[in-house]
């Protein structure tokens, strides 16, 4: 076994936590599991976009015309199917994300990179600084 595949102790904790919470029995539901976790990590991705866009954290106040405007509904695809998230919006619409682009419907690819991220223990918005510096989108 190489060392990149080595199951650590870390990818044990996730992998009981995944089995606890999602009561995986299937291929499928490990499937479903993954999709619900990618769907999570990109909603959290750009809502960290979002706040660096406006320059404040959510729920803060600030001298700022433009702020956090509810959101929108998407469906985007990938290798596990069709998944909706939430993408956050602004009043003045100049929030153009970069995890998953106004317009962008397809997300194959970008998708086994932040599962990998996240099952070696990287927050969302240590991810998405990763995808960012890296120019992966």
């Amino acid at each position: 076994m190489t060392k990149k595949n080595r199951l650590t102790p870390e990818k044990k904790n996730l992998i009981t936590d995944l089995l606890s919470v999602y009561e995986v029995e299937t291929a499928e539901d490990v499937q479903e599991a993954l999709k619900d976790l990618l769907g999570g990590t990109l909603e959290e991705m750009l809502k960290a976009e979002m706040t660096d866009h406006l320059g404040y954290e959510e729920h803060e106040r600030s001298e700022n015309e433009n702020a956090r405007n509810g959101i929108k509904g998407k469906k985007v695809r990938n290798k596990y199917g069709e998944l909706d998230i939430n993408v956050p919006q602004d009043r003045d619409s100049s929030f153009e994300p970069k995890v998953v682009g106004k317009r962008k419907k397809d997300i194959s690819g970008v998708d086994d990179k932040i599962i990998a991220m996240y099952a070696k223990g990287l927050s969302t918005r240590q991810i998405s600084e990763h995808i960012f510096r890296c120019c992966l989108l």
